[in-house]
């Protein structure tokens, strides 16, 4: 793809920081100030306040004034670039920044910055002196009133002054002598703070809390393996396996405050890749869960991957919108599942209505009566290998999709890849990894998915194979995506056509967002350790 533009990285701002503290450097112009909790059920187009910019996962903007008609035009309004913190800090922004009054929150492990959403001046820093955890990325802040709350990787839940960036409180939610750690992006839902957490190498089994707002109380925990006699412990040989089950909870969940639902995705069960010492469907890993906000009682679950030997987590966002199925309005739940299959159900029971396959994939043998895909048994890993597609990657990773209400099409930026699966531990017992995949082959494209029957609508291939970003749609005909040459790409959402395109000099590490700011529509995309904010002029 020819270039249009190539940035020449020289003007950027510089931010100081200290440990342990915040840095007041100087007042921002017409930005601060809590966020009233009602806002997040009805977000304003100046702000982008969760993860997903709204409880529903849709990442879909109103916004018109950068459309398809314009939008060659845009050019740059500021960079911004991480400042140095020395050798161990991860200087990759893969949380989605938070846009509240003018003011953006940005993260990676152990720091939090906010900066005005307009220049990008730098008002104040907080790092987290840590105790240890995996420092690979940080998927942003939680904010409500006067608070704003994130995750560290030594598995804690810290929370700040939104004004100063001064600290409240810090609680434990995790153990890190048993390998967890903490990189999720908190959500507020009315007076809880849920978190999740992250940790594959133990065999500890994943799950998701609520914490009081105001002094970080447990107030609940839903754990995603059941216990010996509950429900979905028939799924498990024996108690010892769902002791080290797995399940991570590492993507923000999303909400529908009319049913006081929780949605969330699960990770992969463990041992990864060796299924040897845990038949059954290991559940709930691998699964979209219905949770009550108020008590974490499940209210249903639905399974992409039962008993999972490719480490096809199934964490990606569950989307939330409106649509007809049946000849009927339905409350419908979306998700491009990491093993290559899409899935709509009805989210306030869990019936499925679609299940597609977004790439073509080889490891199932159809579906069952539920709409959850088959395994088919000679895909598991072996001592020989055996190719299996896709990868272990999938056919799309964390990185999050997008629903336009506009087009009734969800968009996925999807990977087709073959790899060969290997088990180097064939015993009952198998501990941690117990296999692995290498991959022989892979071609990356964008995907619209008509969510009425699963098929494909448009499809852009990629140039070249490899990398993913998040995406964003809005209401101007626009999907906005990362390819894996580096280059922002603006699609036409009815289309596909490409209509503009920017090279960052390194690949998007987030989704863009988009929030409007004294007449101006502003379009964001990290990359690496830079921020780029985008206006038309």
């Amino acid at each position: 793809m020819k270039l249009l533009a190539t940035f020449f990285l020289a003007l950027f701002t510089v931010a100081s920081m200290r440990a342990e503290g915040p840095e007041q450097t100087g007042p921002a112009k017409q930005t601060g100030g809590g966020l009233d909790p009602a806002v997040l059920l009805n977000p304003t187009p100046d702000s982008w306040p969760t993860y997903n910019g709204d409880y529903s996962g849709r990442r879909f903007s109103t916004l018109t004034q950068i459309n398809d008609k314009n939008v060659k035009s845009l050019s740059l309004a500021w960079l911004y670039q991480l400042p140095s913190m020395g050798d161990g800090m991860v200087r990759r922004l893969a949380g989605t920044p938070i846009v509240v009054n003018g003011v953006m929150y940005i993260t990676v492990p152990d720091h939090v910055w906010a900066i005005d959403a307009r220049t990008s001046k730098p008002l104040w820093h907080y790092a987290w002196t840590s105790k240890g955890g995996i420092h690979l990325g940080n998927r942003g802040v939680g904010i409500s009133g006067d608070s704003l709350y994130f995750e560290t990787p030594d598995c804690n839940l810290v929370a700040l002054n939104l004004a100063d960036g001064t600290k409240r409180w810090s609680q434990s939610i995790c153990d890190l002598d048993q390998m967890y750690y903490a990189s999720v992006a908190p959500l507020v839902v009315k007076n809880h703070v849920i978190t999740g957490v992250s940790g594959d190498d133990l065999d500890r089994p994943g799950f998701l809390e609520a914490h009081d707002p105001e002094t970080g109380a447990l107030q609940w925990r839903w754990s995603v393996v059941p216990s010996p006699g509950e429900p979905g412990s028939e799924t498990w040989p024996d108690a010892d396996a769902m002791a080290h089950g797995g399940g991570m909870t590492w993507i923000s969940p999303t909400y529908d405050p009319e049913l006081n639902l929780l949605y969330i995705g699960t990770g992969n069960p463990q041992p990864v890749i060796a299924g040897t010492g845990r038949e059954g469907a290991n559940l709930y890993t691998e699964s979209i869960v219905a949770l009550h906000a108020d008590t974490g009682k499940m209210a249903w679950y639905f399974q992409p991957s039962p008993h999972d030997t490719h480490d096809w987590d199934a964490i990606q966002t569950p989307v939330l919108f409106e649509g007809v199925m049946e000849g009927k309005p339905r409350k419908l739940l979306a998700q491009a599942s990491r093993n290559g299959w899409f899935f709509v159900l009805d989210r306030e029971t869990g019936k499925n209505y679609v299940s597609s396959e977004f790439v073509k994939t080889n490891w199932t043998k159809g579906v069952d009566a539920k709409g959850q895909p088959i395994p088919n048994p000679a895909k598991e890993p072996q001592i020989p290998g055996v190719l299996v597609t896709p990868d272990s990657s999938g056919g799309v990773n964390w990185a999050p999709s997008t629903f336009s209400p506009k087009t009734g099409l969800f968009y996925i930026n999807a990977t087709r890849s073959f790899s060969m699966f290997y088990i180097y531990d064939d015993s009952q017992k198998p501990e941690g990894w117990g296999g692995h995949g290498i991959g022989v082959w892979s071609e990356a494209m964008l995907q619209a998915v008509d969510y009425r029957t699963g098929k494909i609508k448009w499809s852009h291939k990629w140039q070249t194979p490899g990398g993913e970003s998040g995406l964003l749609s809005t209401a101007g005909n626009l999907v906005f995506a990362g390819d894996p040459n580096n280059n922002l790409v603006a699609l036409d959402a009815t289309t596909g056509n490409p209509l503009w395109h920017v090279n960052l000099g390194t690949g998007m590490s987030n989704g863009p967002i988009t929030y409007e700011l004294d007449g101006h529509q502003y379009l964001l995309v990290g990359a690496g350790d830079k921020l780029f904010a985008f206006v038309m002029n």
